[in-house]
């Protein structure tokens, strides 16, 4: 019988920039349309992705021309994401006000994925963000 030809993982580099964060949305729809049950971690996926690349661009404190890696990987049925810059920060929890315009999105993170972390890159220089993701249930009509 011929082996499967799913992706296992994926990852790219892209340019640390606000305009890089629906680069790497679309870059995650297209490893996931490609799954079998891809569907079942989109709308998540795509949510968290966008969040923690953002985060990366705002909050890293590298140089501007240093490049954000993001990783996709299906592990045990759970999708992890991974997002790498080279900023020496670590994201950190907390709530934000009511009339705040900015502050949620690692909240986002927390509240929809199963488990999230940072982690030093290998190296020493940087580090990630990742998240696992479990998939969504179809619901019977």
């Amino acid at each position: 019988m011929p082996a499967s030809c799913r992706p296992r993982s994926f990852a790219a580099r892209l340019d640390s920039r606000t305009s890089s964060t629906p680069i790497a949305r679309q870059l995650l729809r297209a490893y996931l349309a490609a799954l079998p049950t891809g569907d079942r971690y989109s709308d998540i996926a795509e949510l968290l992705l966008g969040e923690l690349f953002a985060n990366a661009v705002q909050h890293c404190d590298a140089p501007s021309d240093r490049l954000i890696e993001i990783r996709f990987a299906l592990v045990n049925s759970r999708l992890r994401l991974e997002v790498h810059d080279a900023g020496s920060g670590r994201p950190t929890l907390h709530t934000a006000a009511p009339d705040d315009e900015h502050g949620r999105g690692l909240f986002l993170v927390d509240e929809l994925a199963e488990r999230w972390g940072c982690c030093p890159r290998a190296g020493g220089v940087g580090k990630f963000v990742w998240a696992l993701i479990t998939p969504a249930f179809a619901h019977a009509a």
